[in-house]
């Protein structure tokens, strides 16, 4: 397999973790771009998405466009993405409905294993100011994985917020749109105006996500570019503490109803699993600790994507 094979390969095989990970709620694909190494290059690219872009298109310099938004690289990213949605979306959403805490123990020892393995090599040049932003990282995860909801009132301007916010989580590794949601409370009211074609609340929504994206995209990009080092600590950080949002034994708190009708856990504490078993049901301790240790193992494979396109 020649080098240029393998790089693609190895961005489409990134782009499959990174579908599979989106699809499960709480995770982000922007925890599987961190721990494979394309991080960086993935906020620039759609950084680069712009009014730059649109003036070379326009310009006919469709070429020049292409490369200025890396689009081989986001075209290979894409097409992974697509292919997990297409390929694994029936069998997670089976796996999150028949075995959701076997599941959530995957992600939870791949997450884990990942920002024990990420802080090992890179606080070797850390200073202190590093490790302070680490620390911080961890706790401002800590502290929305414990975060109580909150019932924001449904104006064009929450929708409009809403949807900059849900996006903006998209790119940090850890944590997921819907989860944010649900703590702002905007979940069922975005949900409720797709299912009855609210258009405008659904506009709103949409335009806040595009708005979101292109702004936290630069501003992460920006802060990429001239501290690098300080803002790797920081996700670092905060991929150590969103396991507390991966951690399986959750005692469920408030709830909502979702499109579907079923209730949709709104907010949740996490407990040991003889309280689990206690409070919840059956904790399915030795499928959970097998799960975690797939979750483990499986990062020696992610990891070693990262030498695939050097």
């Amino acid at each position: 397999m020649s080098l240029d094979t393998r790089h693609w390969l190895g961005l489409y095989l990134r782009g499959l973790a990174m579908g599979a990970a989106d699809l499960v709620p709480g995770v982000s694909g922007g925890t599987i771009a961190l721990i494979t190494g394309i991080y960086d290059r993935f906020i620039a690219a759609i950084a680069a998405v712009g009014l730059d872009a649109l003036r070379l298109v326009f310009s006919g310099d469709f070429k020049g466009a292409w490369a200025h938004v890396d689009g081989n690289f986001l075209l290979a990213v894409a097409a992974g993405i697509l292919s997990s949605v297409v390929v694994l979306a029936a069998l997670l959403n089976w796996l999150l409905l028949n075995y959701p805490l076997p599941l959530w123990s995957l992600f939870c020892g791949l997450v884990l294993a990942s920002a024990v393995h990420l802080f090992l090599v890179a606080r070797v040049e850390w200073t202190a100011r590093d490790f302070g932003l680490w620390f911080a990282g961890i706790g401002v995860a800590l502290t929305l994985g414990l975060m109580q909801a909150t019932q924001l009132p449904v104006t064009p301007l929450s929708v409009f917020l809403a949807g900059a916010i849900a996006i903006s989580a998209m790119l940090l590794p850890g944590i997921s749109g819907s989860f944010l949601l649900l703590i702002l409370g905007m979940y069922q009211p975005v949900i409720g105006a797709v299912v009855s074609l609210d258009l405008v609340t659904i506009s709103l929504f949409a335009l806040g996500c595009l708005c979101g994206l292109f702004a936290f995209s630069r501003l992460l990009k920006a802060l990429l570019a001239r501290a690098q080092r300080a803002t790797m600590a920081t996700l670092y950080g905060f991929l150590l503490g969103s396991v507390i949002m991966l951690w399986p034994w959750q005692q469920p708190v408030s709830s909502v109803v979702d499109r579907n009708g079923d209730n949709r856990v709104v907010q949740s504490l996490p407990v040991s699993p003889q309280a689990y078993a206690e409070l919840v049901g059956e904790p399915m301790l030795w499928l959970c600790l097998i799960a975690f240790s797939l979750g483990a193992v499986a990062v020696s494979g992610l990891l070693s994507l990262g030498s695939v396109e050097h």
